[in-house]
């Protein structure tokens, strides 16, 4: 588990959401907490893997180490970003396969699972389906009055992520 980045500890939480912007190489991970319609940023950052190791072992360190993070944190429910596009085909089964061991990891553990694509998250945070990444970023800064723009791009992805779950509730529940 690389770059863990507490931003404060919350004993008291209604829900405590895990948003996951899946890959090979770099995973990000994000832990927001919301309780009485405020969201706090209780931790984020990545799981980084070596491209000297093969797949299987890429998938199986991506696993471990979300394991800690969600016996560490407990989250309740996650949000998990869908495949969409990709240029490079051989890299969309890589990231795939890693999505599928994401998935199982989640389920081994009893978290609960919404799944969103780019454009659904994008849409979430902006209002705009076709937002720029730097837009998506300002506004997650913005909206967890963060110090910074995380780093790297997964970890501000994942961000991005667990607030449209959390947004993505609050509309189904008034359903």
């Amino acid at each position: 588990m690389k770059q863990e980045k507490k931003k404060l500890q919350i004993t008291s939480c209604a829900l405590r959401v895990l948003g996951i912007d899946p890959g090979t190489a770099t995973t990000g991970w994000a832990i927001l907490c919301e309780k009485n319609g405020i969201i706090k940023p209780v931790a984020y950052g990545h799981i980084a893997t070596s491209p000297k190791k093969s797949d299987d072992e890429r998938i199986l360190e991506i696993s471990q180490d979300l394991e800690k993070i969600i016996q560490k944190f407990e989250p309740q429910e996650a949000g998990v970003e869908e495949i969409f596009f990709f240029k490079n085909q051989k890299t969309i089964i890589t990231v795939a396969q890693a999505r599928g061991a994401i998935l199982l990891t989640l389920g081994q553990n009893n978290v609960k699972v919404s799944s969103y694509t780019p454009l659904q998250v994008k849409q979430a945070i902006t209002g705009y389906g076709r937002a720029e990444k730097k837009q998506i970023q300002a506004m997650t800064k913005n909206i967890l009055n963060l110090t910074e723009l995380p780093k790297p791009d997964d970890t501000a992805d994942a961000i991005a992520i667990a607030l449209c779950h959390i947004n993505s509730r609050k509309l189904n529940n008034l359903k």
